[in-house]
């Protein structure tokens, strides 16, 4: 662009906005219409299903106690992120997540595979006090989770607004809401109706107070099944976007 043209920009200021709309609009539309293209956004993943209603909870409070701030959820395809946190994040994996966890920093890890690679134990100490394991650590501690009944009594009206946000959830998975998340953190319930419909579902005691059902109970519940989802080891998408 000639000096002469720049400077006519500069100096009009409706015909520099009239620019930047154009502008906007194009770069929009490069973003855009692609998506309309191809079949799915998200690819089709097998053992992917919405939260039990006890992972429901406690990911209510990771979102409560800002978590997501320090910890991200998203490990993105580069060599250095894959030989560190595992198999890189599917869209498919935060499909049910109103709001989504990808976070934008990393003050700590990625949590994107945490399921299952500490015990329940060492969570229990880590929340109590970080630095108890993490000797580095400057996460604050939330002894207050254990001692904290959880308090579910809203949960049938969040499985609701969930669905209504997409997640499929069913007639029977709401009406047995209350009883799935007793019956997860109960080591002597029946997990039969539970694990038909959450197949994968952790179930056992996770604050280590089988007499109470703690908010910890809950956050930890939702930890370890943090990308425990999909068998990596079989795993294998394809050019259109599904697994094969």
């Amino acid at each position: 662009m000639s000096k002469f043209s720049h400077e006519k920009f500069e100096k009009n200021s409706i015909l520099l906005l009239v620019g930047i709309l154009v502008m906007v609009a194009i770069g929009g539309l490069v973003e855009i219409v692609p998506l309309f293209l191809v079949k799915s956004t998200i690819e089709k993943v097998e053992g992917i299903r919405p939260y039990s209603p006890l992972e429901l909870e406690g990911r209510q409070i990771y979102v409560r106690e800002g978590c997501y701030v320090c910890h991200s959820q998203m490990i993105r395809s580069l060599r250095a992120e894959v030989e560190r946190y595992g198999h890189y994040s599917l869209a498919a994996e935060s499909m049910y997540d109103h709001p989504f966890q990808w976070g934008s920093r990393r003050t700590g890890p990625d949590l994107a595979r945490v399921g299952g690679k500490y015990s329940d134990d060492w969570h229990r100490v880590h929340m109590d006090d970080p630095r108890a394991v993490v000797p580095e650590s400057i996460m604050p501690g939330y002894p207050f989770l254990a001692k904290t009944p959880l308090n579910y009594s809203d949960l049938v009206m969040r499985l609701k607004a969930n669905r209504v946000a997409g997640v499929p959830y069913t007639d029977e998975m709401i009406a047995t809401a209350v009883e799935d998340l007793e019956a997860q953190s109960n080591p002597d319930a029946d997990w039969d109706g539970l694990l038909e419909r959450y197949p994968g579902a952790v179930t056992r005691d996770f604050d280590g107070n089988p007499e109470v059902i703690s908010e910890l109970d809950a956050l930890v519940a939702y930890l370890q099944m943090l990308g425990t989802l999909v068998d990596y080891d079989v795993f294998e998408p394809e050019a259109d976007g599904n697994q094969r």
